[in-house]
């Protein structure tokens, strides 16, 4: 982003106060409320139905959230001299949700169960044709780059300390994830999948907690760029997932934010299901080896080697945390 791009605001019916640089991005005050304007690579396609989402969500009660603002001419991007291409936002001044504080995250999960609701949109999802996403196709690809990187490992005679580190304890990692998947596919209906497709439920897609804006007017959600047509256990176990790590997977906040979301959407036996597989799997660690396997090999970062041990460390206290609260109290019942 550079400060040429504040000369498409022009394009804009709007009157700007003054501007500054934002996270990737220029925010300008104006007399109706803060703008964001951030630059674009995607299909305008994709950002017109984004467009018309936030529209819909609105229509069906929840209104605490951003929506993409037309042109003059009618246009949802703009170019700047160069060609490249930007899009304005509405936006709201406040604070990123604490996810150390507890009263903040129970907050942003009932307002989060709210926008669940609200995203119910089955006439919309048929109407645009909006595509499925499938878990079990995600945590297949996810097995097969696995095991296609223990492979190369395997292979390479001579490891860095990194490397030899990774390879100790790859097996733990991955013999967990065929686990989850074998369960997975001998019991599909578990997951409740047609269930949550036929209600038309759609996604954040992106949901962290820096999304999630707190201010006097109590929140304002942001950044749907990533929304998808998948079971709403997607948006809580991202958001679940990064808290729990901040607090070292505590059960009194876990507890907490889970029973907060419940006091405006009940979750689903089958939805317990879609969570428990979503945080089981070893995400962390596949994003570790993968971030490896795809950079150069040639110098490693040290960051490398701490990120791993967090997960070792990390991965005891999650598999503590959801053996007493979730395969107890849900997956045994059955």
């Amino acid at each position: 982003m550079n400060d040429r791009a504040i000369a498409v605001l022009e394009k804009y019916d709007i009157e700007v106060l003054r501007s500054w640089k934002g996270r990737s991005a220029i925010l300008c005050e104006t007399k109706n409320g803060i703008k964001i304007l951030k630059e674009y690579k995607g299909s305008e396609e994709r950002l017109l139905l984004q467009q018309q989402l936030l529209k819909e969500i609105k229509k069906n009660g929840f209104s605490h959230l951003e929506d993409i603002i037309s042109s003059k001419e009618g246009e949802i991007l703009v170019k700047d001299e160069e060609m490249n291409s930007y899009y304005l936002k509405e936006y709201a001044e406040g604070k990123e949700c604490n996810i150390r504080e507890c009263q903040e995250t129970g907050y942003v999960a009932e307002q989060m169960a709210l926008l669940h609701k609200a995203m119910e949109l089955p006439e919309f999802v048929k109407e645009k044709n909006i595509p499925r996403y499938s878990l079990l196709n995600e945590f297949e690809k996810h097995n097969r780059e696995l095991k296609k990187i223990k492979k190369y490992l395997k292979s390479k005679r001579q490891k860095s300390d990194f490397e030899y580190f990774l390879y100790q304890n790859y097996d733990r990692f991955l013999d967990k994830s065929e686990k989850i998947l074998e369960e997975m596919r001998a019991h599909p209906e578990l997951l409740g999948e047609e269930k949550a497709f036929n209600k038309g439920s759609l996604c954040h897609g992106d949901f962290q907690h820096h999304n999630a804006l707190l201010n006097k007017e109590g929140i304002f959600f942001v950044n749907f760029e990533k929304y998808v047509f998948d079971n709403p256990m997607r948006d809580l176990s991202l958001f679940f997932r990064k808290m729990m790590e901040k607090n070292d997977w505590s059960k009194e906040l876990g507890l907490f934010v889970l029973e907060s979301y419940q006091k405006q959407r009940k979750i689903s036996e089958e939805e317990k299901y879609q969570l428990y597989y979503r945080l089981s799997y070893p995400e962390k660690f596949w994003k570790i080896a993968n971030f490896y396997f795809n950079s150069s090999k040639v110098w490693i970062p040290e960051k490398n080697m701490e990120k791993l041990e967090k997960v070792l460390k990390q991965e005891e206290e999650k598999f503590l945390f959801l053996e007493s609260n979730f395969r107890e109290g849900v997956l045994r019942k059955s």
